[in-house]
């Protein structure tokens, strides 16, 4: 059987585990854009870290969590959103202002929107975190 949204399988793999405590986990599903994702929640502080490692059937990917998380997930479809359209997301996906990150797909790669707002770009969203 194949996976449909290996990203939507990594978060909400990161979801369960924080929801049980856990400070680490590891999973197969590895793509360009899971670890690009995964920078971004490392970079925002959501968690501690990642690491991929290569064994006999493939790749492993290793995620440390920071016990910071309390909710992450994909957003489906994938809204286009404009520049002067984040704050009607935010409010959807989002519990408060500047409370968490919408991420986002531009032609200047996974962002969170706030760098969007900086760039002045739009994109498509991909995915929340807080």
């Amino acid at each position: 059987m194949t996976m449909n949204n290996p990203l939507a399988a990594v978060l909400s793999r990161i979801g369960n585990a924080e929801r049980v405590g856990k400070r680490e986990f590891t999973t197969r599903v590895v793509s360009k854009a899971v670890t690009q994702v995964l920078a971004i929640m490392k970079e925002e502080g959501f968690i501690s870290g990642f690491s991929e490692e290569q064994d006999s059937k493939g790749k492993l990917l290793t995620v440390t969590l920071s016990g910071r998380l309390n909710k992450t997930g994909v957003i489906t479809p994938n809204f286009n959103v404009g520049t002067d359209e984040f704050v009607s997301f935010e409010k959807r996906y989002l519990p408060a202002k500047d409370f968490g990150v919408l991420i986002l797909t531009t032609n200047k790669g996974i962002i969170t929107h706030k760098k969007a707002k900086e760039a002045n770009v739009g994109g498509k969203l991909i995915a929340f975190a807080y």
